[in-house]
């Protein structure tokens, strides 16, 4: 079902009661990808900053690692979040975390930042990172915010990337 702007600018002032929705239909899908994939994971759901953030983790060691790279969690994402949309009407911003994923590409992602600054201490003017999720940029620009660099988002569709520079 396609979304009007209406419905998508909803979404964007999302209440914790439909965030925490969005949770539990995500959770529900996964969940039975993981029976039929008969793979072992814990889910947790949780709602905050306007998402609604669905977490598999295992605390044995597990066959979910299969699941973490990525691709793989960036795919199974959207289809989550189509999951979602087909049962509420409205997109889906969840972010989907599997087997501590996303805290693996967040430490990518500030080694990443970090290289970029030290091509801008050493002279350059402003330093491109390569295309990412719009997600990914987002936590791009708080790290280099927090380094006390400016960053903005340039390019379309999936060539969408951070260039960073110097305040």
């Amino acid at each position: 079902m396609p979304v009007d702007g209406a419905k998508e600018g909803a979404s964007a002032v999302r209440s914790i009661a439909q965030l925490e929705e969005e949770g539990d239909i995500a959770a529900d899908y996964i969940e039975e990808l993981l029976d039929i994939t008969d793979l072992d994971g814990d889910i947790d759901i949780d709602a905050r900053d306007g998402r609604a953030y669905v977490s598999v983790n295992s605390s044995q060691d597990s066959n979910l690692r299969l699941l973490s790279k990525p691709e793989t969690v960036n795919a199974l994402q959207e289809l989550t979040r189509i999951a979602v949309q087909a049962k509420t009407g409205v997109f889906s911003r969840l972010i989907l975390d599997v087997g501590g994923s996303r805290q693996t590409r967040e430490a990518e992602l500030a080694l990443l930042v970090d290289r970029a600054v030290e091509r801008l201490e050493a002279g350059a003017e402003s330093a491109a990172l390569p295309a990412m999720s719009s997600y990914e940029r987002k936590l791009v620009h708080d790290l280099v915010a927090a380094r006390g660099f400016s960053s903005e988002s340039e390019g379309e569709g999936s060539d969408r990337h951070t260039v960073i520079s110097r305040p």
